[in-house]
């Protein structure tokens, strides 16, 4: 998928884009270098003279959680990849690495400092919410502006108009001025205007997230669609993990403006989630930070801690955990525990729930300990959730206290005695073993 190819472009017709040591400087701060001198400088070497831009060696790396040394900043650098025509790209990375930068850069909103882009074909971008809508106008006469900005005839958009206005959902709207529409409404027909104007290049930034649960399953049927039927293009940034396994053939993985990782999508999504997690936490002081739902507290969680070793679990190996628990109503007499264990896309692979158990009465801090003998986790990085409550057959399920992303730890051996390495095990086998399954068969 990703191939250097240096002077070929041309000679490539699989390649859609070419991107060659791209980079972006961005100044913080005041435009310009700061003295009248050095903007002359710059000018005469840049524009006169046609070399390199002196003021670019000072460029510090793109990472928003350290204090800026100088006044200049690259949002990308030394971007080197090619896509080939009809591949799924999904670029993800963190808050500030650069992926919105590099759309816009392919976009044509912004021109690269360094480097260039090549591509082959036709561009439409969804990168914000409403981009390229004007607001005073129609919804429909948006459609029209918008192809004849791609390059299309008035001919041919109105052989694709109403199945724009039909994917969109804003058939009662399509001639009111955009400014009255809702941010979802706006992004309906964003997206429905870039996807049926058939450009050879698709370019959707993180605005999916902005429209419902129906909007985003028809937009990811139509993006592959697109790009599995048609043959184009399709570059998708997203901070859902799911939808890039599920929608994107191959990965890029942004880390400070740089690229950090190129593969098949679920070898970046893996990547990603795992790097991410900086350490496993087997120890945690449970503050409010990791209370997303503000609670009354008859009972809460003061500490938890995991019993095994974070760092290096196993399939077969009991998960212990012991919570130190307050009491801040002394009437409360018995609660149960629950434990919920997220794999590194956030989705819950596992769940129990102890028995409801008397608590003692002579105290109001006591420890708890919770055993589960059989996780049988494939190898991979896990989270979990706990929570405090009571179950009343006769009255309701009730919630004392629910802490997010307490603990964490790896899974890396399918064997504890031996720490025997954990063998392949396809991702779409789940990230369970069920050895233990019991099956009956009796006569039809």
């Amino acid at each position: 998928m990703f191939l250097r190819q240096d002077n070929f472009f041309c000679k490539m017709s699989n390649i859609a884009i070419s991107f060659d040591h791209v980079g972006k400087m961005y100044q913080l701060g005041v435009v310009g270098t700061g003295t009248l001198s050095n903007d002359i400088k710059r000018w005469w070497v840049t524009s006169v003279l046609g070399k390199e831009d002196p003021f670019l060696k000072i460029g510090q790396t793109n990472d928003r959680t350290h204090k800026a040394e100088n006044s200049f900043v690259y949002a990308l650098r030394d971007i080197t990849f090619d896509v080939e025509q009809g591949d799924v790209i999904g670029i993800i990375g963190k808050n500030g690495a650069g992926k919105s930068t590099l759309l816009k850069l392919l976009s044509r909103i912004t021109a690269p400092t360094t480097g260039t882009i090549k591509a082959k074909g036709r561009i439409a971008s969804l990168l914000e919410v409403g981009t390229g809508f004007h607001p005073e106008l129609t919804g429909r006469e948006n459609i029209y502006m918008n192809g004849s900005i791609m390059g299309m005839t008035k001919k041919e958009i109105d052989s694709k108009l109403d199945e724009i206005i039909d994917f969109s959902g804003c058939e009662m709207y399509i001639d009111t001025p955009v400014k009255r529409y809702s941010s979802g409404m706006a992004v309906r027909l964003g997206f429905a205007v870039a996807a049926f104007l058939e450009p050879e290049i698709l370019v959707v930034d993180e605005v999916l997230a902005v429209g419902d649960a129906e909007f985003q399953k028809k937009a990811i049927g139509k993006m592959n669609d697109v790009a599995t039927n048609s043959g184009r293009t399709v570059l998708f940034v997203s901070h859902n993990m799911n939808s890039v396994r599920a929608l994107c053939k191959h990965g890029v993985v942004l880390k400070n403006g740089m690229v950090e990782m190129t593969g098949t999508a679920d070898e970046c999504v893996d990547f990603y989630m795992e790097t991410s997690i900086e350490k496993m936490v087997g120890h945690t002081i449970v503050s409010s930070k990791l209370r997303k739902v503000p609670r009354d507290l008859e009972l809460e969680y003061k500490e938890v801690r995991m019993l095994n070793n974070p760092e290096a679990m196993s399939t077969d190996e009991p998960l212990q955990l012991e919570m130190k628990v307050h009491r801040n109503k002394p009437s409360v007499k018995v609660a149960q525990f629950g434990i919920f264990i997220s794999n590194s896309a956030n989705v819950t692979v596992d769940a129990c729930y102890t028995e409801q158990v008397n608590l003692p009465e002579s105290t109001d801090d006591f420890i708890v300990r919770v055993t589960l003998p059989s996780h049988h986790l494939t190898k991979g990085t896990y989270k979990v959730d706990m929570n405090i409550s009571r179950f009343d057959y006769q009255a309701f399920a009730r919630d004392y206290d629910l802490i997010f992303d307490a603990l964490s730890f790896e899974v890396k051996y399918v064997d504890a005695a031996h720490k025997q390495s954990f063998t392949a095990w396809p991702r779409n086998l789940g990230n369970v073993i069920m050895r233990d399954a019991v099956v009956k068969v009796n006569k039809a």
